[in-house]
């Protein structure tokens, strides 16, 4: 039985294959007037027609040709833009730029600037921003030890590099190393920056006696190596040998690599030792990360007491508020605007002292060969450093009036007369520790940046709000301590600067749409004030559940500790 066949039968049971053609078909010239009838070819035919016709015969005649077709087009094309005029494009690409790509916050400043200061709909925002905190109460929770040590393996000793708060990250790493490793810590040596230039050591900073002496039964430390140890090196350290440690390195390096050497030399070297130990480490290096940065890490004496005393005058200058006041941490220095490649307002000044800080600071690295900048696209992602009127503006949309006591820590602000102007206006209680100190109490720290970063933690640290605007060591480890002071939640605002920029770069937007945005903003700040430690989270920002204890759950053989920072 034969398959059926879908088409015409042609009187064939089966169906058999066409004859082979004895050479290439091609199309030949029409040969009747039917065939020139199909084409649209009359008699009465035009010249057009065919020029036309002869063409397509051509072609269609050899085949060959169509393989240089992308070639001709490709020529007709560059031929054709090389005839054409494009003086008119860029008028039109500049009208079609991404939203939140152009600083018009200024435009929009002016525009909100009345509206704003007839609204009183504003309930009370320092007394109402964290009422619907979620997570439950956490409170400080560190396991400390009371027994004696083992024999140490060795001595490490660590230079720390960066600023005030990478600094403190590279301690706090070296504790856990030293107490994982089984070995005695020497103090470490702080590395002198290029950009801070801050000479200060250890002692300067930090409390050192009570550094040790809280890590006394975990970890031995000292300030120097014995002498006999350093004869072996002609008491030089250039001379010990040095682990360069890849960034992040997980906790079975320093068991397996580092360890066997310290062991046969019985002192190393690491250096630079910052962000060298992996986030997601056991529960014991957590512990000891836990203990030297929430416990063991406080304030030299001096630093201590100058933070303290602006703390009080502050709380003096919010009574109308009930003694509290918000910290707004401002990265709008020179260098910082610098590094960011982003465009204010500032015109042929401004790209002049943008250039030369990026060469002074990081010469060659933003003039290589191929390298882009895109200010534009920098804005839209979120990347450039908020102004102080942007500050002021969001600030007042999330509901804080004229009344709020702010303090500002930041360092020199770039262009600072013009532009702290606005922010002053919105906020004329605004305070720096300059205007809340005399120059000669802060003449001790004036010419060190680190102990004045120091001045400033302190002060945000035991605000009711913290605002961050650009990220960094500094925020990251303040989110962490207050978290650490406050159960568990941040009270920290850390807006979304992509949304910030669309709204900031639309003059054409209400002062009631804007504030609700900015209010939805607030919220989402709240909600995320208490989040639990992920594996690859930092454990200075994020203590719960390592170095916290959840308040409705017994703690068992654990030690609460109260921080003294």
């Amino acid at each position: 039985m034969h398959a059926k066949n879908r088409l015409p039968s042609s009187g064939h049971n089966t169906p058999s294959p066409p004859a082979s053609p004895l050479r290439s078909p091609r199309l030949r010239h029409p040969r009747s007037g039917k065939t020139a009838a199909r084409f649209g070819l009359g008699v009465n035919r035009s010249i057009t027609q065919r020029v036309a016709w002869i063409v397509l015969t051509f072609l269609l005649r050899r085949q060959g040709v169509f393989l240089f077709a992308p070639l001709l087009y490709i020529s007709g094309m560059l031929f054709y833009m090389g005839t054409v005029s494009f003086d008119v494009v860029p008028d039109v690409i500049k009208s079609r730029r991404a939203p939140g790509s152009v600083y018009r916050s200024p435009e929009l400043y002016a525009k909100l600037r009345h509206e704003m200061d007839a609204d009183n709909s504003s309930s009370d925002a320092m007394s109402t921003i964290w009422k619907h905190a979620k997570g439950g109460d956490w409170r400080p929770c560190i396991n400390k030890f009371s027994g004696g040590l083992p024999e140490s393996n060795g001595y490490i000793y660590v230079e720390a590099n960066g600023g005030l708060n990478q600094q403190r990250t590279s301690i706090c790493n070296a504790v856990a190393v030293a107490g994982y490793l089984n070995a005695t810590l020497v103090i470490p040596n702080f590395h002198f920056h290029s950009i801070w230039r801050d000479p200060s050591k250890f002692s300067d900073i930090y409390d050192e006696e009570f550094f040790v002496k809280t890590l006394e039964n975990d970890v031995r430390i000292v300030d120097t190596v014995p002498g006999y140890l350093m004869e072996r090196f002609d008491r030089n350290l250039t001379n010990v040998f040095n682990f360069r440690i890849k960034a992040w390195a997980p906790v079975q390096y320093y068991r397996d690599t580092v360890l066997p050497r310290l062991l046969e030399e019985k002192f190393i070297r690491i250096s630079p030792f910052a962000n060298r130990l992996s986030f997601d480490a056991p529960p014991e290096v957590q512990r000891l990360r836990c203990l030297a940065n929430y416990e063991a890490l406080r304030f030299s004496s001096p630093l201590l007491t100058m933070g303290q005393t602006l703390v009080s005058r502050m709380k003096e200058r919010s009574k109308i508020n009930g003694g509290k006041y918000i910290s707004v941490h401002l990265r709008f220095e020179e260098d910082m605007v610098a590094f960011s490649c982003c465009v204010y307002d500032g015109g042929s000044k401004e790209s002049e002292d943008m250039v030369a800080a990026r060469e002074r600071g990081w010469k060659g690295k933003f003039t290589k060969p191929g390298r882009v900048i895109r200010p534009g696209a920098n804005r839209v992602n979120g990347k450039c450093p908020l102004t102080p009127l942007e500050v002021g503006l969001m600030l007042r949309g999330m509901g804080f009036d004229k009344s709020t006591s702010i303090f500002l820590a930041s360092g020199r602000i770039y262009d600072s007369e013009r532009h702290m102007a606005p922010l002053l206006e919105m906020f004329p209680l605004l305070q720096t520790k300059e205007m809340l100190a005399s120059s000669e109490e802060l003449a001790p720290f004036k010419n060190y940046s680190s102990r004045m970063a120091a001045i400033d933690y302190t002060v945000c640290l035991h605000s009711e709000v913290f605002v961050t605007t650009q990220g960094g060591n500094f925020p990251h480890f303040l989110l962490g301590h207050r978290r650490y002071l406050f159960n568990g939640h941040s009270k920290t605002i850390r807006p979304d600067k992509r949304k910030l920029a669309v709204y900031f770069d639309n003059p054409k937007i209400g002062w009631r749409t804007f504030k609700r945005h900015m209010l939805s903003m607030r919220a989402h700040s709240d909600s995320k004030g208490v989040e639990l430690k992920r594996p690859n989270d930092s454990i200075y920002s994020f203590p719960c559940p390592n170095c916290m204890c959840h308040a409705n759950k017994t703690e068992d053989s654990r030690t609460v500790v109260v921080s003294t920072s």
